[in-house]
């Protein structure tokens, strides 16, 4: 990426960063080794009131991680014809990429995903309206040696944790804690490594705009230099997350909010960008099958508690999302608002 700021990078001025940022109101931490009574009431209270919290205690040994940042650095040190050997396209949805676009805006950013399963199935609409699968398969490169393997370890870690995590909330919502595992049978998770290098008007732009994430749960890994913000849902207020070491910040999804029909919301929040140092994040989007049909569980509607939301595919949802992330489509993608029954 090159340090130059086009104007499709250029965010409208009521979506800029602002000068100062406050980090008061730390987002909730999490103790994964508490006793089952606290962990429980300390998971609820976090989605209710954030949707956003840190854990810590939560097993993943450091070497794991620290593997993957060492050669998400080195793989994104190398010549972009290089990287792009790797490069995502419209028929196959990971790799190596640069233009990703939120709200129709450039990101401050480069990127390389890959997916939990190595050979996976994506639905495609042909023009007759019918829906075909294609098979694709995650793309390694060639260097940094040893690559693929770091990863695939880490994303065993990723996918235990996730699981907990979701058993934990689950629990929350007085439901048996494997109530969620069926969604996940043909897991569609991914993991993106993610660069920000040191961006020339960080007043200008944003390394991910404004959004709430599309899937279940997102366990992410930052490094020491902050940048991410999460709007307050007290008072709609930017906050500053400030990274603690060994830790991991969880967000709950777009699918979370649907399943409790409301009960946790998916928080919006972005990626802020600074003109000095370059910036190393790494989140596991916990996603379930592409065949998944949403909407929420039965066990959680009563007379006094409708359901909120139509029925809907994961699998268009999710697709429908990540093409306008890659293009620009000129219309706003698939929210889960438009799945919102009229009251």
């Amino acid at each position: 990426m090159g340090l130059q700021l086009e104007p499709s990078f250029v965010q409208e001025a009521e979506h800029r960063p602002e000068p100062t940022i406050s980090d008061a109101g730390a987002i909730p931490l999490v103790d994964l080794s508490s006793p089952p009574p606290t962990l429980i009431a300390d998971i609820e209270a976090a989605c209710r009131d954030w949707g956003f919290f840190q854990v810590v205690s939560h097993g993943v040994p450091l070497e794991l991680l620290e593997g993957v940042q060492s050669m998400a650095k080195e793989f994104f040190s190398l010549p972009l014809e290089e990287k792009k050997r790797v490069q995502r396209d419209e028929e196959n949805p990971v790799g190596y990429y640069d233009t990703e676009r939120t709200q129709e805006v450039r990101d401050w950013k480069e990127v390389f995903d890959f997916t939990v399963k190595e050979t996976f199935h994506i639905p495609v609409t042909e023009e007759d309206g019918r829906v075909r699968w294609r098979e694709v398969r995650n793309q390694w490169p060639e260097h940094p040696p040893g690559m693929r393997e770091a990863c695939k370890e880490y994303r065993k870690a990723m996918e235990d944790l996730s699981f907990r995590l979701l058993e934990l909330i689950a629990l929350t919502l007085k439901l048996p804690p494997n109530r969620f595992n069926e969604f996940f049978k043909d897991t569609t998770s991914f993991i993106r490594l993610n660069h920000y290098p040191p961006c020339p008007s960080p007043d200008l732009a944003l390394g991910v705009g404004r959004h709430k994430d599309a899937g279940a749960l997102t366990v992410l890994a930052q490094d020491d230099v902050e940048g991410l913000d999460v709007k307050r849902k007290s008072d709609g207020k930017w906050v500053r997350v400030k990274p603690i070491p060994n830790s991991y910040i969880i967000n709950i999804g777009d699918m979370v909010q649907v399943w409790s029909n409301d009960k946790y919301e998916s928080p919006e929040h972005r990626v802020s960008v600074n003109s000095e140092k370059e910036r190393f994040s790494i989140p596991f989007f916990f996603n379930p099958a592409y065949y998944t049909n949403i909407k929420p569980l039965d066990d959680l509607i009563t007379e006094e508690n409708p359901a909120r939301y139509d029925e809907f595919n994961w699998g268009e949802f999710f697709m429908g999302r990540s093409n306008s992330n890659f293009k620009k489509l000129g219309v706003e993608n698939t929210q889960i608002h438009h799945f919102k029954k009229k009251v």
